[in-house]
């Protein structure tokens, strides 16, 4: 089988080195090409890039990185696609770990799963630790959800479905999209837990929340796209559904008790200190006791509030779209 390895970059001047000298030292023994599509990056990216011999390099206006995406594929010359992302250092079997999971021929999509390469950093340790969590309780070897940041799939497959859909401008919802669209028609996505790439966790509060206010606001479509998976995915569970009328109804509390209302100021304190105690407490099942659970329950108590929040203004735009739209 021929491989291509695709990467889009944005602004990746300070860690596209590292994921190109980690796909330079791969163990898979057979010749494989590796493409960047630089999506109208204003550093020094290019730059970056030009030091390694044998790479293509492609430019692009801004579109976002399913465009990005998008474009390495037309380019591909392999029968297999391998996406990772600019800020991701695969391991030294990255690429034949991964390979190995076409183990049976209605695989359409192998994925791996996340190392980190910036542990030193509390949140981004954090954020790591509940995605090892979460891929835990993934199907044993069947989900029904990939990353983009470390997959590979059949070209053909690919194609069969369009590709990533660029209306998806930022990195939300994507790769869930492509993943509901390619097990809708029939193909089937193997999980390689030993293909590792370690990646850069966020590191700031307030650019993390942003992220996930970014992630409930494109979920809307999401869910307009594919409604069957409004009951969530292997990725998400009861806990992230709880989550959001829980959300909704401490904001609407503080909102009544703001006229007065003493009732509502006390059930507005009861609903916001047992909802923090709740992620402090899956906080401590999460990490399992690690000295992080205070500090992650209260991020996870903010990322409620962000997502529900982006959550609830999709749900105002299509609204909004729809009544426009209307005859």
């Amino acid at each position: 089988m021929t491989v291509s390895v695709i990467v889009p970059a944005y602004n990746a001047q300070d860690t596209i080195g590292q994921t190109l000298k980690a796909l330079a030292s791969q163990d898979y023994q057979e010749n494989f090409e590796i493409i960047v599509v630089d999506d109208g990056s204003s550093d020094q990216t290019v730059a970056a890039v030009r030091l390694f011999a044998q790479i293509r390099y492609a430019y692009q206006s801004n579109a976002g990185p399913a465009a990005a995406r998008n474009h390495g594929a037309r380019l591909a010359q392999g029968d297999i696609l391998a996406f990772t992302d600019s800020d991701c250092v695969p391991h030294k079997d990255w690429l034949s770990q991964l390979l190995q999971g076409f183990v049976t021929g209605d695989i359409a999509v192998v994925m791996g799963s996340y190392g980190i390469a910036n542990s030193q950093n509390l949140l981004a340790d954090c954020v790591y630790k509940e995605i090892v969590f979460r891929h835990k309780r993934l199907l044993p070897d069947f989900p029904n959800v990939f990353g983009s940041y470390n997959f590979c799939v059949k070209k053909n497959i690919f194609e069969q479905v369009g590709g990533f859909n660029v209306s998806y401008r930022y990195a939300s919802g994507e790769d869930n999209d492509l993943s509901y669209k390619i097990i809708k028609a029939g193909g089937r996505v193997y999980f390689q837990r030993e293909a590792f790439v370690d990646h850069y966790h966020p590191t700031r509060i307030r650019k993390y929340l942003k992220e996930q206010f970014r992630h409930g606001l494109w979920r809307v479509r999401m869910y307009m796209d594919h409604p069957f998976m409004v009951k969530g995915d292997g990725y998400t569970f009861w806990k992230d559904m709880v989550e959001v009328p829980w959300s909704v109804c401490c904001l609407l509390s503080i909102v009544l008790s703001l006229f007065g209302l003493v009732a509502f100021k006390a059930i507005a304190c009861f609903l916001i200190v047992s909802f923090l105690l709740f992620e402090i407490f899956f906080a401590r099942f999460m990490l399992r006791g690690a000295r992080e659970e205070f500090f992650w329950g209260f991020i996870m108590f903010l990322r409620s509030f962000s997502r529900t929040l982006g959550l609830s203004t999709g749900i105002l735009l299509f609204l909004k779209q729809k009544i426009l739209n209307k005859p």
